[in-house]
């Protein structure tokens, strides 16, 4: 079964995805913020992590930043999932090590398609 963490602090997209991933037979793990997911990062090692950007506490840079330097979180793929759409920010988002980085609104169906592509 395949392991996903989703890290955001808006309730309503947290509750969708779990629910869409769930129906595709995936394990998901939700935290609301970076501290959060570091957390359960510690205990566990996803296949892939939904990150948002704009968090309390610890944002999705800082976390990002705590997983690539984690050598048993090397193989995890890392998938920004945020409202920050200018050019400057996906690049910011790539260049530290995101596998991608999706925006704010988005498709339920797309962002599940495009985590299925990532992990085959």
């Amino acid at each position: 079964m395949k392991k996903i963490l989703i890290v955001d602090d808006e309730p309503n997209i947290v509750m969708t995805l779990e629910y869409a991933f769930k129906k595709q037979d995936f394990e998901v793990y939700i935290a609301r913020d970076g501290s959060e997911a570091l957390k359960i990062l510690k205990k566990d090692v996803p296949d892939v992590i939904l990150l948002d950007i704009m968090m309390p506490n610890v944002d999705g840079y800082q976390t990002l930043k705590f997983i690539k330097e984690q050598a048993s979180l090397k193989n995890t793929k890392v998938v920004f999932l945020t409202a920050k759409n200018k050019a400057s920010d996906i690049e910011k988002g790539l260049k530290l090590g995101a596998d991608k980085y999706l925006l704010k609104p988005f498709s339920v169906k797309k962002i599940v398609s495009e985590i299925l592509e990532l992990l085959n």
